[in-house]
């Protein structure tokens, strides 16, 4: 039987991840992907994720479903950050282990990684210092989900693997003023300034923090690929307990730069203003990528291409982000 007839369920399409994952699914083929809004499928509900996975014959699963957010947001609700992704990750992957699915695969957080990790942060530096505070909850919550998927595997023999994204970014990406990650916070704020025609536009923190950036897209298209490798394959580039791979380009820039490629893509011309007084966050985040490009996989989109092609969406999508 083909492997493109196998039933699919994409935890957390309406998100960015998510919906990226279920075009990259239907442009390679796969026909029978199953999904669930909010309000069909609460999944910090365990009686509600049981049930699902009881009635839904699912074969693989793609664990995209997470609460997200910005430093201001991580900082304002770490309670929220770390229960629901708990939730979230121990109701899925334990209720689709009793449901017998073999595969899935968990999303992950390059914030999983100490503050001070050694740059470029291999997959072997999880659990060796401490983390960021500003979104330790969240990256606690992640690092759970790893080791859940390492634990059903040890035990059950189950293949549940684990990707750990940079900073991503692209279509659906929440463009909220106050909770959004950086470059949707940017793309906005630069566009806003355009309309008004501002002369200045103040960016949060000095400017020099180094940050890596990865278009959801490609995120997507390393997601299906990490799940389609052949199990000795895998097994080759992962240990039991050090099993999650980094998905990254390689590449980073200064906040500066950034600012300064968002405002070509919007076309500000005006001042570019760095408040300090503002967080600056981890000084440096940028994922060794050689495991994963030993598993034949490299990203392909630029970040100003991807820059581009996110803020296209954002200007057809405006309204939605509103008040």
């Amino acid at each position: 039987m083909s492997k493109l007839t196998n039933r699919i369920f994409v935890a957390g399409h309406r998100g960015m991840v998510g919906a990226a994952i279920v075009r990259r699914l239907q442009s390679l083929g796969f026909r029978d992907i199953v999904t669930r809004t909010h309000a069909e499928l609460d999944l910090t509900s365990q009686e509600a994720v049981g049930a699902f996975f009881r009635e839904e014959e699912v074969s693989q699963v793609y664990l995209g479903a997470a609460k997200v957010g910005g430093i201001h947001a991580n900082n304002t609700y770490p309670a929220e950050f770390i229960y629901e992704n708990l939730m979230i990750e121990c109701n899925v992957i334990h209720a689709a282990h009793q449901a017998g699915i073999q595969k899935l695969l968990f999303l992950g957080s390059s914030c999983i990684y100490p503050k001070h990790a050694p740059q470029p942060m291999k997959e072997e530096a999880l659990l060796t210092g401490t983390l960021e505070s500003t979104n330790e909850p969240y990256a606690i919550a992640k690092i759970a989900g790893i080791k859940l998927c390492e634990s059903y595997n040890r035990q059950y023999g189950r293949d549940y693997r684990s990707v750990m994204p940079t900073n991503l970014y692209g279509p659906h990406d929440n463009f909220h003023p106050e909770n959004s990650h950086v470059i949707p916070a940017l793309l906005r704020r630069f566009h806003e300034a355009v309309q008004r025609d501002d002369e200045e536009v103040v960016v949060w923190g000095s400017g020099s923090p180094m940050r890596e950036f990865l278009h959801v897209d490609d995120m997507a298209a390393a997601s299906v690929h990490v799940m389609e490798l052949e199990i000795e394959n895998y097994r080759a580039h992962t240990q039991p307990m050090l099993s999650h791979i980094n998905v990254g380009t390689g590449v980073d820039c200064t906040i500066r730069e950034l600012a300064e490629t968002v405002a070509r893509v919007t076309g500000f011309r005006g001042r570019l203003v760095f408040d300090a007084s503002k967080p600056d966050g981890t000084p440096r985040k940028l994922l060794d990528v050689s495991r994963l490009d030993a598993l034949g996989w490299r990203a392909s989109i630029s970040l100003e291409a991807g820059l581009r092609n996110a803020y296209g969406w954002f200007v057809e999508n405006q309204d939605r982000f509103r008040g």
